[in-house]
Order: structure tokens, then C-alpha cells, then sequence
């Protein structure tokens, strides 16, 4: 009996014990499961952070590659298109280039072509033509062995007709068809001042004018020949030619100080005892 108690005591023993390693190992599941939970919080937090911030980097670097492309398709962009304009620039250079060749080349075929024709009105002795015309070729592109060509040969055209035209003043002259011979020295006047027969032509002018009584127009041509001409014959007859206009419109002064200065400078013309008479008359009157 006493050993039954025994083992009833160790069996309600190890049913306590039992009892409390079940209760501990119940609190240590429990322990362990508020654990694991916590942990899987915790590591649920960790991944939705690390997926946010993967997400977040993504995004970003996402970004910046579409920036750098974005910045990399511009700058490309902007060079095609800088290329672009200078070849097209290149080309209307080229096209203005030629286009001026093309000018240049029509011009110059159109002025030797004038100049073919104008050559054929010099060899006609077509000389009032040959005047006329060189006015509008002398613009054309001519070489400066043509332009020189034809620019003796207008100034011998103008020569020759100024000659011509001088030679029909004086033959006026002698027939007494005064004004016919003013239009003619005129016009040997103007087709060529500088020439040798130039200071000759004004004074024979000047007769003209003095003979249609238009001795006003006959003293500035007269003053200028007195004064300064290279042929001293002309400038002997201008002198007293312009005393005798002078006379003649009654300018008295000035007509005895022409006189004066005639006879000072001209002792040994013909017309000096003209001269004398003339000045002698005049003091006397006047």
C-alpha cells in the first residue's frame, strides 16, 4: 500500500511537471510566435522599404538616362541641323557663284558682240555714230586694250570732225554767212576743246558773234584766249578783237585799259597802230 502511495505521489509528480513543461513550453511557442510575427513585420516593412527605394532608384535613374538621351538627341539634333544649313548655305553660294559666272559670261558675250559692231562703224568712218555709241559700250566689260582701242578711236573721230567742222566755220567766213559759221565753229568747239585748232576756232567765234552784234557773248570767249592761250598770234588778235567789242558796247574803261595792255604786250603786231589810233580816239571822246 505504502509503495502504491509512492508511485501515485511520483506519477501526480510527474504530471505537475509535465503540466508546468507543458505550460512553459506552451509560453515559449507563444514567445517564439509573437517573435516570428514580429520578425515578419519587420521583414515585411524591410521589403516594402527596399521595394519603394528599388522603385524610387529605378525611377530616377529612368530619369536621368531620358535626360541624358533628351540631351544627347538635341545636341545631335542641333548639329544635323547646323550641317544641314551650311551645306544649304554652301549651295546657294555656289548657286549665286555661278549664277554671277553665267552673268558674267553673258555680259561678256553681248560686249563683244557691241564691240564686234562698234569696230565695224570705225572701219565705215562712221564717225558721229562712232561718238554716240561709245557713251553706252564704254560700260560694257571690255579688256583695257579694247577700251583703249576705242577711246583713241573716238578721240580721232572727234579730231576729225571738229576739223571738219572747222573748216566749214572758216568757208562760212568767207561768204559772209556769219551765223551759219558761228554754229560751225560751235560745233568744232565742242566735238573737241583740247584741240590744236581749238583757240583758233573760239577766236573766229568770237568773230561770228561780234558780227551778229552779239558781243557780250564774244567777251568771255575773248577774255580767256587774251589772257592765256597757247598760240601767241591768237592771243594778239583776242586782245584787240576784245577792245574792239569792248568799243563797241561802249565800255569805255575797260576798253582803253584793253588798248593799253595790248599795246604793252604786243609791240610788234600788226594791228598796233590800229591800236594806237583806237586808244588816241577813245581818250579823246571819252
Amino acid at each position: 500500500m505504502h509503495d502504491f502511495d509512492d508511485e501515485l505521489r511520483e506519477i501526480k509528480r510527474e504530471i505537475v511537471e509535465s503540466r508546468g513543461l507543458i505550460i512553459k513550453t506552451n509560453n515559449l511557442t507563444n514567445a517564439l510566435a509573437a517573435d516570428l510575427k514580429s520578425i515578419s513585420k519587420r521583414q515585411m516593412a524591410y521589403e516594402r522599404r527596399a521595394f519603394w527605394n528599388s522603385a524610387s532608384a529605378n525611377l530616377l535613374f529612368v530619369i536621368v538616362v531620358i535626360g541624358v538621351v533628351k540631351l544627347a538627341w538635341d545636341a545631335r539634333v542641333d548639329a544635323v541641323q547646323a550641317e544641314t544649313k551650311g551645306a544649304r548655305d554652301r549651295i546657294a553660294k555656289h548657286e549665286a557663284d555661278l549664277k554671277e559666272m553665267q552673268q558674267r559670261s553673258d555680259a561678256r558675250a553681248k560686249a563683244e558682240s557691241d564691240a564686234a559692231a562698234f569696230y565695224e562703224l570705225i572701219r565705215a568712218e562712221r564717225r558721229q555714230e562712232v561718238i554716240e555709241g561709245f557713251e553706252a559700250l564704254r560700260k560694257a566689260p571690255l579688256t583695257r586694250a579694247e577700251l583703249a582701242f576705242f577711246s583713241d578711236s573716238v578721240d580721232k573721230s572727234r579730231s576729225e570732225l571738229s576739223i571738219k567742222s572747222y573748216q566749214t566755220g572758216l568757208d562760212h567766213m568767207r561768204t559772209g554767212r556769219w551765223h551759219e559759221a558761228a554754229v560751225a565753229f560751235e560745233d568744232a568747239i565742242r566735238q573737241k576743246e583740247t584741240a590744236s585748232h581749238t583757240p583758233s576756232a573760239r577766236l573766229n567765234l568770237a568773230r561770228a558773234y561780234r558780227r551778229l552784234n552779239r558781243q557780250r557773248d564774244a567777251i568771255p570767249l575773248l577774255m580767256t584766249l587774251s589772257e592765256a592761250s597757247p598760240d601767241r598770234e591768237v592771243m594778239d588778235d583776242a586782245t584787240f578783237l576784245l577792245a574792239e567789242c569792248l568799243l563797241d558796247i561802249q565800255a569805255w574803261n575797260d576798253a582803253k585799259t584793253t588798248l593799253r595792255s595790248f599795246i604793252r604786250r604786243f609791240p610788234d603786231s600788226a594791228y598796233i597802230n590800229d591800236a594806237r589810233l583806237a586808244l588816241a580816239d577813245v581818250s579823246l571822246r571819252h
